[in-house]
This record gives structure tokens, C-alpha cells and sequence, in this order.
């Protein structure tokens, strides 16, 4: 129950706009070919920021995944995870807002580095 209501609150107070960030970003880089499985990372992970209670995300993958993150990082990750750290630091200035902050910092680290994350939950 606490999940849904997290879920409805957080949809409403940050969450739409850092899973349409997320699908813009999907969008950007499945205009090209070459960027499609970066842009179904973006869209996977979309769907995390749009309602992230009660998942958790499992960071992992070898050198593939590595070099993958690397370009990732040098042309969206820096931006998201800007964006999901500054609305964090907003989130928690309020001891209501912590939880919410959180979420946005569980989402930063994983815009540094989505290859070879996982989703559980």
C-alpha cells in the first residue's frame, strides 16, 4: 500500500518529469541506428523513474557493458544525473521529502552507469 502511494506522490511531485527526461533521452539516441540500444536502455529505465518504490537496482556487467557506460556517460549520463541529483538535494531539504530524495539519488547513480543494471522489484 505504502508503495502505490509513494509511487502516485512521487508521479506527481518529479516523477513524470524525470521519466519523460529519461524517454526523451530514448528518443535522441534511437534516431540513429547505432544509438537503438542505448535509446531501449533510456526507455527500460523510464519506466523505473516514472514509479520507482519498491524496486531496487543491481548494478553489474563486465567490459562490454563498460565501454557501453563510457559513451553513455560522455553524452547523457552526466545530464540525468545532474537533473536527478539537484532534484534529490531539493527532495531532502524537507524531512518529508527524504524518501523522494532518495529515489532521485538511486536514479542518478544508475544514469552514470545503465549498462549491465538491473531492475528488481
Amino acid at each position: 500500500m505504502m508503495g502505490c502511494l509513494g509511487n502516485f506522490l512521487w508521479f506527481l511531485f518529479g516523477g513524470l518529469w524525470m521519466g519523460l527526461s529519461w524517454w526523451l533521452a530514448g528518443l535522441l539516441w534511437c534516431v540513429s541506428i547505432i544509438g537503438i540500444p542505448w535509446g531501449v536502455q533510456c526507455f527500460k529505465f523510464a519506466k523505473l523513474a516514472f514509479f520507482p518504490f519498491g524496486k531496487e537496482v543491481e548494478l553489474g556487467g563486465g567490459g562490454v557493458s563498460l565501454l557501453l557506460n563510457i559513451l553513455w556517460l560522455l553524452i547523457s549520463g552526466i545530464a540525468l544525473a545532474l537533473e536527478a541529483a539537484m532534484i534529490g538535494v531539493f527532495f531532502c531539504v524537507t524531512i518529508v521529502g527524504i524518501p523522494f530524495g532518495m529515489q532521485c539519488f538511486k536514479l542518478a547513480k544508475l544514469s552514470l552507469m545503465p549498462f549491465g543494471a538491473q531492475v528488481r522489484g
